[in-house]
This record gives structure tokens, sequence and C-alpha cells, in this order.
């Protein structure tokens, strides 16, 4: 079988867990909506008081260093892969990669919850700009590999405690899979960094500024 085929078999084999992975990431993203709406009027002013310093620093021609922005930004990519990868390799961290995929999901809700709700439209399209390019294409790979860092440790306590599948059986091939899959996604991650500091922060900082010389207030 080729590649294509591969990767449509295991898809089907594990669609359940899949599937499983996107709903806990859509419940984190349900679950942030509800966070803010159920915030008080002082905690969302005194938040927004701290995003109105953050646009007016923008406003006043400071630059943010890019290069900088794109650092973090694939540092922490790296990080969250990395720590999904380790938790995949020891069977009790299953729990622990749920709780990760879900607060992927809480910080993508409440974040673009909280800019709509303060700021109605204009919010909607300043999260357009500055949230949604790069998580296009990193929340996919969070899911993926949240999804195969379960089904590794699956794997493993499947070799645990059922005798069928007992640790003679090669455990090295399954291993090396998951390693290299990991490293695809650790440079794919390099994408959404890109992204993020040269397009959506050019973006946001383009439609922050726009707002302001226009005389509006945000």
């Amino acid at each position: 079988m080729n590649k294509r085929t591969l990767a449509m078999e295991h898809i089907k084999t594990h669609a359940t867990i899949y599937v499983f992975m996107l709903i806990l990431f859509l419940t984190g993203v349900a679950f942030g909506a509800i966070v803010v709406n159920s915030m008080g009027t002082i905690q969302k002013q005194d938040l927004f008081f701290n995003l109105e310093r953050f646009f007016g620093y923008i406003t006043t021609d400071n630059t943010i260093d890019k290069n900088e922005i794109l650092k973090e930004s694939f540092l922490y990519h790296a990080k969250y892969l990395l720590l999904l990868f380790i938790l995949g390799l020891s069977v009790i961290g299953l729990p622990v990669v749920w709780v990760l995929i879900f607060l992927k999901g809480l910080v993508v809700g409440f974040s673009v919850g909280f800019i709509v709700s303060q700021l109605g439209i204009q919010g909607f399209l300043l999260a357009t700009f500055s949230i949604a390019p790069q998580n296009i294409i990193v929340i996919p790979i969070y899911i993926l590999a949240g999804s195969l860092s379960m089904i590794f440790t699956l794997g493993l306590l499947n070799k645990l405690f059922i005798r069928k599948a007992s640790f003679s059986q090669p455990v090295l091939q399954p291993f090396v899979k998951y390693v290299s899959i990991f490293v695809i996604m650790l440079l794919l991650s390099i994408v959404p960094a890109l992204i993020e500091a040269y397009i959506a922060n050019e973006a946001m900082v383009s439609f922050i500024k726009s707002l302001y010389s226009d005389g509006k207030s945000i």
C-alpha cells in the first residue's frame, strides 16, 4: 500500500480518537466563550484597560520586533508539541494530553470571545486578522499531535495489559513512526510562527492604526 492508502487506513482505524480530540478542543472553545460571559464588569474593564494600553503602544509608532515574535511563537509551539510527545510515552500522561487540548480551545475561545464582546464588529475583524491566520494551521497540528499521543499511549497500554499483545512484539517500529511524525509537525509549526510574525502581526498593527487614524475610539 502507498503512503496515502496507509494514512487513510490509519484515520479510519482511529477515527474515534480524532473526533474525540476535535470535540474536546471545541468544548474548550465553547467554555472559553462562557467564561467571558460570566466575567464581572470590573474584571472585563481591568482586562480591557490592559488591552487598550497595548493598542496605544502600537499607535505611538512603537515597533514590535517580528523576529522576536517568530522566535517566541516557534518556541511556544515546540514546547507544546514536545510536552504532548513526552506525555504520549508515559501511560499516566494521557489525562494531561486531554487537558492541554481543552486548554488550547479555551484560550482561543476566550481570546476571540473577549475581543468581540468588547469591540463588536471591530473586535471580530481584529480577531480575524490577528488570531485566525496562524490558528488555522496550528490547531490541526495540535489536534493531530494530541491524537497521536493518545494512540501511542493506548498502544502501550495494550501491550502492558493484554496478554495476546506482549512486549515481545516489536515496539521500535511504532516508536520510530511516532518520533518521525512529531518531528514533521515540529517543522510544520514554523509555518504558523511565520504567519503570526509577518502576516497576522502586520495586519493587526495596520488595522489598529487605521481605527485610531480615523478618529475612532476602540
